[in-house]
């Protein structure tokens, strides 16, 4: 009975595999099939021209927007989510405290992403005054993509040979130099794929953009306080105006490959140092 329950988990597994995988490959095939005609040198450095406007030209004002927008919410994330998880793991003794910080996070979490969005544009816009910006987009965006990372960064860090850092506290090793020294390093691969696909949702996501930072159509943003245009906002703005399908294609293909370089950098930074 062991065995056929065994038999039974391991086909279960393998089905759900190849059907997870099958399913992935049709979206990926499917996207490049309809985009690649779309996809050339004018379409990724131009700007978005004809009459309606995107019927013709590029993206490429988008392209600059997302990457920064992603830029700013991952920085913005990163700086608080590293913090709170070295407080809950090194710091704080209470399991009180800990428990209470981690309902917060899990409640941020279940946000849903149009309600960050309205918050952003309720706090930061109408009551803090701040302007329509990529500063304010990705401040929401790194809201949003916060918890991701801070679970990540808490999980890696308790994962850690205790031995090892109580070793170090025992001869009289700071908690600073500790962390810095011992913890991360034993710890940045995983931190680093935490934050690509952290930094790959904020790029994805639009409802939190729609009210604080992205607007339809934009020229190559100047700095942080100027708005800028986003490849999902784009992409839907193409589709639900029907201006341009075969671009609402190109576009979709040129944000999945970004996609794709953001989660595969990290692979291909701990292969480099794995080698040396």
């Amino acid at each position: 009975m062991s065995s056929k329950k065994h038999l039974f988990i391991k086909i279960w597994t393998v089905v759900s595999g190849l059907l997870f995988l099958t399913v992935v490959i049709y979206i990926f095939g499917f996207i490049i099939i309809k985009g690649i005609n779309s996809i050339s040198y004018k379409f990724i450095i131009e700007k978005p021209d004809g009459f309606p406007l995107g019927t013709e030209g590029g993206i490429f004002p988008a392209i600059v927007g997302s990457i920064c927008f992603t830029l700013v919410a991952v920085i913005f994330a990163l700086i608080t989510a590293f913090a709170t998880s070295v407080y809950i793991v090194f710091y704080e003794k209470n399991e009180k405290v800990k428990s209470f910080i981690r309902f917060i996070i899990g409640t941020i979490a279940g946000i849903p992403s149009i309600v960050l969005g309205l918050f952003g544009y309720s706090f930061l816009i109408v009551y803090l005054n701040l302007e329509i910006s990529i500063l304010t987009g990705g401040i929401v965006l790194g809201i949003m993509i916060f918890p991701f990372i801070e679970v990540r960064f808490e999980k890696s860090f308790l994962e850690v040979n205790r031995g090892l850092i109580e070793a170090s506290y025992s001869m009289g090793v700071n908690k600073f130099y500790t962390i810095f020294n011992m913890v991360l390093p034993v710890c940045y691969r995983d931190m680093l794929s935490a934050i690509s696909m952290a930094g790959s949702l904020a790029m994805g996501a639009t409802a939190p953009i729609l009210f604080t930072g992205a607007v339809i159509y934009a020229p190559v943003p100047k700095s942080l306080f100027s708005p800028a245009m986003a490849l999902p906002m784009h992409l839907y703005i193409l589709i639900s105006e029907g201006i341009s399908l075969k671009n609402a294609y190109g576009t979709a293909l040129v944000l999945l490959m970004l996609l794709l370089i953001m989660n595969g950098l990290p692979v291909i930074f701990s292969m480099w140092k794995g080698e040396d």
